[in-house]
Formats: C-alpha cells, structure tokens, sequence
C-alpha cells in the first residue's frame, strides 16, 4: 500500500514538473515542443478564446477514444491519470498565476530550464511504469499499422508539431523549438540512466571462488560464470559476469583490491535490464 501511495505521488511530481514547464516556459514563448502541450500551444493560438490546459484535456480524451478504436485498450490506468492530472495542473496553474508576458526576454535560458525541469519529470513517470499519453499513442498506431518503432513515431510527432510552430509563430521560435524536443530526449535518457544506474561487471580473476562467494553470499546478488581460454598462453580461464548498483559495485572493488588487485575487471554501463529480479518483461 505504502509503494503504491508514493508511487502515486511521484507521478504526480513528474506532471506537475511538465505542467511548470508548459505555463511559465514555453506558452509564454510560444515553444511548441513536442507532445499534446506543443500541439496545444500551436491551437491555443488557432484558438485563444480556448485556455491551454483545457485544449490538452480535449486533445487527450480525442487521442485516447482514437488510441481504443486501433490498439484496444492498452494504455493502462497509471498513463491515463498521468495525463489527465497533467491537463488539469496546466489549467489550474493559469487560474491560479497567470502569465502575460514570458519571465525574461532571454527565450534560449528558458527554453533549456524549462526542458530540464519537464524531462525530468517525465523520467519520474516513466520511471513509475506510466507516461503522459498524447502523441505515444499515435506513435503506438504508426508501430502496429505501419512497423514504425515507437521511439521514431514519437520523435517523427514532436518534429512535425515544432514545425507547424515555425509557420505560425517564425523560423526563429521554430528553430527554439527543434532544439527543445532534442534536449528534451536526452535529459530524459540521462535522468532515467540515474534511476537506475546498474553496472555490467565482467571479472577474470585468480580467486574466482572467493568472488564468487562474496557476490553470492556477501552482495546477495547472482552471477553467472563462462569458461574461457586467454589467447596469449592458452590458459583456462574463469570469467563472471553479474549486475550490480552503484553502491554493492562499490563494496566489490574494495573486496577485490584486497583478494586479487591484478584481477582483470570491465564495467558496463547499462540502459535497461529486463527479467529476473529487474524490470518485469510485461
């Protein structure tokens, strides 16, 4: 119960951290980014009389009733609220501190504060097995009537809304724009690498049972072992492989450098693990 509640929370931290950034960065500065706020941005100058925040709920509920009419319903109840809650911390947040004018004329500082604040709370969803709906849905249509990866389908969407921005708003504020859907990708790439920051440690060491034990024993972790032969003398070798975070690699280069410090040992960074005590597959 008590995961569930902060999980809760945490997304609406990471939709409140994207609604900031819609309202004081980029609807001021016309920054029409990616995503339903970057469409909504482009129609609420189509459309003034109509508030942003309400034109990113009629944009959801339209891509959701689309999305169950070609996928079923596969979005999950954490992504619908993720989304709706966003909606709705975008509309309150003009209600309560309504913005005439942006906060600075430098358009450039704004632009990458407000993708830094807003990718990182899009990470903070993710991370919580939801997203903030809007154009992943199209991107998930594109997937299964077109083989597009979704990935692409999401960037092909953000690039095609930054550029209806440079027609309605100009080249300059448009170019802002294609910069602001980059940045966007990589702080939430980095940030989410942050969550979870587990290592690759491959070891070829001459006490491969006394490691094998403290990984096993000590860690707690698993590990899997590989029989190798080195090139130069022929000689068999014992190689483990094992996942570990930042704080048991730690523990483990400190045992290592006192049982063998002529171990041979790689470290890989890694971007998603999948199975077994990790991230569940589905």
């Amino acid at each position: 119960m008590l995961k569930k509640l902060w999980s809760f929370l945490l997304i609406n931290a990471g939709a409140l951290c994207v609604a900031i950034n819609v309202h004081f960065f980029l609807s001021p500065n016309d920054l029409a980014t990616g995503g339903v706020s970057g469409l909504s941005i482009v129609l609420n100058k189509v459309f003034p009389d109509l508030s942003l925040g309400l034109i990113m709920l009629i944009l959801n509920i339209i891509l959701f009733i689309v999305g169950i009419i070609f996928l079923g319903f596969q979005f999950g109840a954490k992504t619908i609220y993720a989304s709706l809650a966003l909606s709705f911390m975008v509309w309150g947040l003009e209600a309560l501190f309504p913005m005439h004018q942006p906060l600075s004329d430098d358009l450039l500082i704004q632009l990458i504060i407000g993708q830094m604040i807003a990718a990182s709370g899009m990470a903070i969803v993710f991370h919580q097995g939801a997203s903030t709906g809007g154009t992943d849905i199209l991107a998930m249509i594109l997937n299964k009537y077109f083989s597009v990866e979704v990935g692409k389908g999401v960037l092909f969407s953000d690039i095609a809304i930054a550029f209806s921005s440079m027609l309605l708003f100009g080249p300059a504020v448009g170019m802002y724009a294609f910069f602001g859907v980059i940045l966007n990708g990589l702080v939430i790439d980095y940030t989410l690498q942050q969550f979870d920051n587990n290592k690759e440690i491959v070891i070829i060491s001459q006490e491969s049972r006394l490691v094998r034990e403290f990984i096993v024993h000590q860690l707690g972790r698993g590990a899997t072992i590989h029989q190798a032969k080195g090139a130069f003398n022929e000689e068999d070798k014992e190689v483990i492989t094992t996942i570990l975070n930042r704080k048991d690699y730690t523990r483990l280069k400190k045992y290592m450098s006192a049982v063998d410090a002529r171990a041979f040992i790689t470290v890989h960074s890694m971007n998603e693990i999948l199975g077994q005590n990790f991230k569940r597959l589905a």
